[in-house]
């Protein structure tokens, strides 16, 4: 069958998109421990202490990780030219079972910063700690947090309270996103100051779960309401 120059041009973009991932290649020491089996989990790279430098340590740890896209905005910026217009994407990715990242990505076209931005919310995963923190149920299962938690990124603040098995999570969109990819199955929230504004939203719930971390001993902790 003949193709004309449309079909031969589209067999060729199909080809490429179906190519496959080059070899990953380690640039780091922990990317190397990750790559030879040194390292099998993900916490143990948080018990070192150390960054995630290279996006295919979290896809080798995390296999199932998912991926969500929370906003698409377009900015601009003033050079001595003229005005500089891209797009900037904000992105969040978890695996459901205590572990969330959020990332920022920027580029002319909105593919390139959709891939930036998991990119570097892949970069910038965290481990939850997850518990029944609510006196009303005391179940001892890891469906919400231990304590309460509260975050704040701008003018936006969120306060995460634990809550009873079967009351979900009462949130707003935004909120809820990052909430549900961490692994969190029932939870409170309270949100106050510009709550429409996506990314200061989704970095204030960020910060108030990476605080958890920031705990010792977060299994004895009892929240007192």
């Amino acid at each position: 069958m003949a193709y004309g120059y449309r079909g031969e041009r589209r067999e060729r973009r199909d080809f490429r998109e179906e190519a496959p991932a080059p070899e990953w290649k380690p640039k780091t020491k922990i990317g190397l421990m990750v790559k030879n089996g040194e390292i099998k989990s993900i916490e143990e790279i948080f018990n070192m202490g150390k960054d995630i430098r290279e996006v295919e340590i979290v896809d080798t740890l995390i296999p199932d990780i998912k991926d969500n896209v929370l906003e698409i905005a377009s900015v601009q910026r003033m050079t001595k030219n003229n005005r500089k217009a891209k797009y900037r994407v904000t992105a969040v990715v978890g695996d459901g079972r205590g572990h969330v990242g959020i990332g920022v990505g920027k580029d002319v076209e909105v593919r390139p910063a959709i891939e930036s931005a998991i990119r570097d919310a892949k970069k910038n995963i965290i481990s939850i700690k997850l518990g029944c923190g609510s006196w009303e149920c005391n179940c001892g299962t890891e469906h919400s947090l231990p304590l309460i938690l509260k975050g704040k990124c701008g003018s936006a603040e969120v306060i995460l309270k634990p809550a009873p098995r079967g009351v979900g999570v009462r949130a707003g969109k935004t909120v809820k996103t990052v909430i549900e990819l961490a692994g969190i199955k029932d939870m409170w929230t309270f949100a106050r100051g510009r709550t429409r504004d996506k990314y200061n939203m989704a970095l204030a719930v960020y910060y108030a779960l990476g605080s958890l971390s920031d705990i010792k001993n977060a299994d004895a902790l009892i929240v007192k309401n």
